[in-house]
Order: C-alpha cells, then sequence, then structure tokens
C-alpha cells in the first residue's frame, strides 16, 4: 500500500465515533479536567494526578501578566481596528516571538541538552561566546521571579524537582557568579525545568506558552470590544511619537510632471 501523505496518532474515528488517543470523546467529556485533556494529547497517555497538578499550576502561571506585553498590545490594537474576537487573539498568539512567549523553547532545549554537564562550564562557553543563556533575567524582577518561585516550591511538594531543576538553580548561581551580577531564573526557565522533568520534548515549549496565554488574550480582546470604541488605540503623535526623518521639503522640478 502507497504511503499515505497525512499521518497522525493523535485521534480517528472509528464507527463514527471521535477517539482521543484512543479514548472516546464522549466518555472523556465530564470524565477528564481541561488540563488532563491537554496532557492527553500532547503525550499520548493520561496523566497521573501528580502530573495534572503540576501542569496545572504550570498554565496558571502563565495565564496573564498585565496589558503591557507585546501580545496584548497586539491583539487589542487589531481588535480596535474593527476585528472580530478570533482575528485579535490570532494577532497575539502571532506576536509571541523569541522576546516574548519563545524563551520557553529555547530554555527547554537548553536544559535538556545541557543537563549532564558541568553548569560552570556550560555558562563560560555561552558567555565566551556572548550568547544570552535562555530562561534567565527579566525586565521587572530583579532578585527573584515569583512565579519562578512558587513553581519551584510546587515541583518539590509534587515532586517534579530533579536533575533538570537542580542544574537550572545551578546555572543561574553560575551565572551571577560569573556575571558578578544577578539574572533571576525566570517563569520560562521555571517551567523549562519542570515539563522537562515530566518527559516533555523541548520542540513544545511554545505550545505551553500559547495554551497558557490564549485564556488571557481573549479577555483582553473581549475587554477592548465592549469597553473601548474603535480605533481607540491610535497613537497622539505630539505626545507619543518622535519622528527622525526628513524635514518638509520640495519635490525636484525634474520630478514634477503635472
Amino acid at each position: 500500500m502507497d504511503k499515505k501523505k497525512w499521518r497522525t496518532a493523535i485521534s480517528w474515528h472509528f464507527d463514527n465515533e471521535a477517539y482521543v488517543r484512543g479514548y472516546n470523546l464522549g466518555e472523556l467529556i465530564g470524565n477528564l479536567s481541561f488540563t488532563e485533556a491537554i496532557y492527553l494529547v500532547l503525550k499520548g497517555e493520561l496523566p497521573s494526578e501528580k502530573e495534572k497538578q503540576m501542569l496545572d499550576a504550570i498554565f496558571v502561571s502563565t495565564v496573564e501578566h498585565s496589558i503591557a506585553p507585546p501580545s496584548v498590545i497586539a491583539a487589542r490594537a487589531v481588535a480596535s481596528g474593527g476585528n472580530s474576537l478570533h482575528v485579535g487573539v490570532g494577532a497575539g498568539i502571532l506576536a509571541f516571538g523569541e522576546a516574548h512567549g519563545g524563551a520557553l523553547e529555547g530554555a527547554m532545549r537548553f536544559l535538556q541538552e545541557n543537563k549532564d554537564r558541568d553548569p560552570e562550564q556550560v555558562v563560560r562557553e555561552y558567555f565566551d561566546r556572548g550568547e544570552r543563556i535562555p530562561g534567565y533575567g527579566h525586565r521587572y524582577y530583579k532578585e527573584y521571579d515569583p512565579r519562578t518561585k512558587r513553581i519551584m516550591e510546587l515541583a518539590k511538594e509534587i515532586g517534579f524537582f530533579g536533575k533538570y531543576c537542580e542544574f537550572a538553580v545551578a546555572v543561574e548561581k553560575e551565572i551571577e557568579k560569573q556575571k558578578r551580577k544577578k539574572l533571576v531564573m525566570n517563569v520560562d526557565g521555571a517551567i523549562a525545568a519542570v515539563v522537562s522533568e515530566m518527559g516533555f520534548d523541548w520542540r513544545l515549549g511554545k505550545g505551553f506558552f500559547i495554551i497558557g496565554r490564549i485564556p488571557g488574550l481573549v479577555a483582553h480582546v473581549y475587554e477592548e470590544l465592549t469597553m473601548e470604541k474603535p480605533f481607540s488605540k491610535r497613537l497622539d503623535e505630539e505626545k507619543e511619537v518622535e519622528y527622525l526623518g526628513k524635514t518638509p521639503r520640495e519635490l525636484p522640478p525634474e520630478y514634477r510632471r503635472r
């Protein structure tokens, strides 16, 4: 038989019934929590109570972080242009990048590729190459990221504080030692360590942030649509924009055709 173009192990229909990872969807409804269902589609198996509890906490930690991030600005600005909720939310998701929401993937890859190495050597190699270590540093938090603190506390309580978390903490200490400046482990670094402990591949990194943050984006776009007038996000050019271009000038005679 020829190989088919599309392949999937996630879901299928058997006798006109939908099955997710082999489980009847109708049976899952009312029995699984949303977090358990997410774990199932991502991992292929049902989570233990501890796995569900840990993943639940991770999603809560990413659900919202003020109106200032690029994704929220993008989502509300697009909605302000007269677009519907799904368009605004989509714009917010497209604003996720390496500086906002994307560090989780990089941090997971960093931890999964270096966990068995000496933290001092790893940090030194990154600094010698002039590279930033993903998962460390935050614009506002200088002493510690409160989300990181809570996630690590829960990881210890629930039983997910292992070699990845230990390595992540050691790297934070080594960065401060070599740089002589503290760069806190941010929420991306903490989540990266814990989900790595849970056996998730680093290529799912951005997915965890997307899943956790979408409810916040939905709330912001809904608020924009119901509380603000369309086009309310127009900049005040006098107060908010610095013009760096040419001052008014005449079009050269050779270009005047009318």
